[in-house]
């Protein structure tokens, strides 16, 4: 198997054994009990694969979104230069979108930033630029 997303999942499925303190013998052991035999992850259809993965997380290996800045929201028209301003603020500071997100959380009780109003949005952007004058009188 040598698609990109095959790889991906091998790279998950070794990151969960890594993360679960697996050995050899376990990690070989949980493939042939999850896939009927295989001892390779590359031998893994992408369906067994997935299997192997959801059955890390459901031993503690954790969820997690990789480390980059997350997804742009999609927003109307009329609101994308709201949004551009937002993603110029969360660059300059180094945050992610997550963040934007947890401040509609914190502020609205809206965790979609696509479902604020212009209102909403426009408050989630005001905060980012006190956030940004703050940050500028502390350097």
């Amino acid at each position: 198997m040598n698609s990109p997303v095959a790889k991906r999942l091998i790279g998950a499925v070794k990151a969960g054994q890594s993360f679960l303190g697996w050995d050899d013998v376990t990690y070989r052991s949980v493939i042939a009990r999850l896939t009927g035999g295989k001892t390779s992850a590359k031998a893994c259809s992408m369906r067994e694969l997935s299997d192997i993965k959801e059955y890390m997380h459901r031993q503690g290996f954790p969820r997690k979104a990789p480390a980059g800045k997350g997804r742009r929201p999609k927003v109307a028209m009329s609101r994308q230069a709201v949004l551009s301003k937002i993603e110029a603020l969360l660059a300059d500071a180094g945050r992610s979108w997550a963040y934007a997100e947890g401040l509609a959380a914190h502020m609205y009780k809206q965790h979609v930033i696509e479902w604020l109003s212009d209102e909403q949005l426009t408050g989630v952007m005001v905060a980012l630029v006190k956030d940004a004058r703050k940050r500028a009188g502390k350097a």
